[in-house]
């Protein structure tokens, strides 16, 4: 059921067609809504993530509608914690972005919005397969902390603009971010927050994601023609 809300506009509880499976999502849109940006999120985490949830505030104070869902289903996220069966299918967490973003494109409060996407640590890599497949739709894609060389042969055939974000602390995804950004042929950025580790968990750092990614976002966003 659609509810009012004095900061976010309209909120909903939604169940996201994509393809075989529905999925359980939260859509958040204030008035006068500039884009919409889809989360994809990393393994073991969904819809609630503290981090994503913090992000999308920042995100709606700026004017934009957020969904976050989760790309696995409650059966599959049992059984990836045990058996990390799904955690690193790309093709599979791209399917299902690609699907939500059909979804969203096709909702009488979303239709008229550009589309960007959000992504962390694995759900980057599906974000910019997905944003590959669809880059009519997608204005622009930004990474937190994400594993864009997962991504693979996918990152030539991105057209969306690219920002990735990683902690200065995070040794080691730095590394695969910077692998990333090479094989990306479009309006691209790398950006290091000083002291943060990978879930940039240390004061101010989600803010300074939040930040980067709204301006992002608004900047890319606002150019695309409208569906």
């Amino acid at each position: 059921m659609e509810t009012a809300s004095r900061s976010d506009g309209r909120e909903r509880s939604v169940k996201v067609q994509a393809g075989d499976v529905a999925l359980e999502g939260e859509l958040r849109i204030p008035d006068n809504a500039q884009g919409v940006v889809l989360f994809a999120h990393g393994s073991g985490s969904g819809r609630h993530s503290p981090r994503n949830q913090h992000v999308a505030r920042i995100l709606r104070d700026s004017g934009l509608a957020t969904l976050l869902l989760d790309l696995l289903t409650a059966e599959e996220e049992a059984l990836d914690v045990r058996s990390g069966q799904y955690r690193f299918d790309i093709n599979l967490l791209a399917k299902r972005v690609v699907g939500a973003t059909d979804w969203l494109i096709h909702q009488a409060h979303t239709g008229n919005l550009n589309v960007g996407y959000f992504g962390a640590s694995t759900g980057a890599a599906a974000a910019l397969v997905a944003a590959a497949e669809k880059p009519d739709i997608v204005g622009a894609v930004v990474s937190r902390g994400g594993r864009p060389d997962l991504a693979d042969r996918a990152l030539p055939l991105v057209k969306s603009p690219t920002l990735l974000i990683v902690g200065g602390l995070d040794y080691p995804v730095i590394g695969m971010n910077k692998e990333a950004l090479i094989k990306l042929n479009i309006d691209k950025k790398l950006v290091i927050v000083p002291g943060a580790t990978h879930l940039f968990e240390e004061p101010g750092a989600l803010e300074e994601v939040g930040r980067l990614a709204t301006d992002w976002f608004i900047d890319h966003l606002g150019s695309r023609a409208t569906h």
